[in-house]
C-alpha cells in the first residue's frame, strides 16, 4: 500500500498563534491538545490537516509550496475580503475581468497562499 498524507507542516515562528489565523482561515478549530506557547498547534480541516511547528529560522524566501483555497460558501473576492480582515495581506493579484484568475495572499507570517473561485463560480 502507498503512503498517505497525514498533514502538512508549516514551519513557523508563534505554532499557535499562526494555526489560530489558519482554524480562523479555514473555517476549523485548534486540535483540544494545544495551548499558546506550545511548539506544535495541529488544524484539522475537512480535507487536510496541518500541522504548525516553531522553528527557530524566520522565513526567508517565496515558499516552495503553498496552499490554494477554493471557498465553499462565498465567492473568491468575498473570501479574500474576509481573509484580509484576519490578517492576510494581498501578495499578487491575478483575478481577470471576466473573472478567471486568482489572488496570492500571505498568512500573518508571511506564507503564501492562493485563492481561487468557487465551484459555482466556476460554473457561471
Amino acid at each position: 500500500m502507498a503512503s498517505l498524507v497525514r498533514h502538512v507542516t508549516i514551519d513557523s515562528s508563534d505554532a499557535y498563534a499562526l494555526a489560530t489565523f489558519w482554524a480562523a482561515a479555514l473555517d476549523s478549530r485548534l486540535s483540544d491538545d494545544d495551548r499558546p506557547g506550545d511548539e506544535e498547534a495541529l488544524v484539522q480541516a475537512p480535507g487536510a490537516a496541518l500541522l504548525f511547528v516553531t522553528v527557530p529560522e524566520k522565513k526567508s524566501v517565496k515558499n516552495r509550496v503553498h496552499l490554494d483555497l477554493q471557498p465553499q460558501d462565498r465567492t473568491r473576492d468575498e473570501e479574500v475580503e474576509r481573509l484580509l480582515r484576519l490578517g492576510a495581506t494581498l501578495v499578487d493579484d491575478r483575478r481577470n475581468t471576466d473573472g478567471t484568475g486568482w489572488a496570492t495572499l500571505a498568512d500573518p507570517e508571511g506564507n503564501e497562499f492562493c485563492v481561487e473561485r468557487s465551484a459555482g463560480e466556476r460554473a457561471e
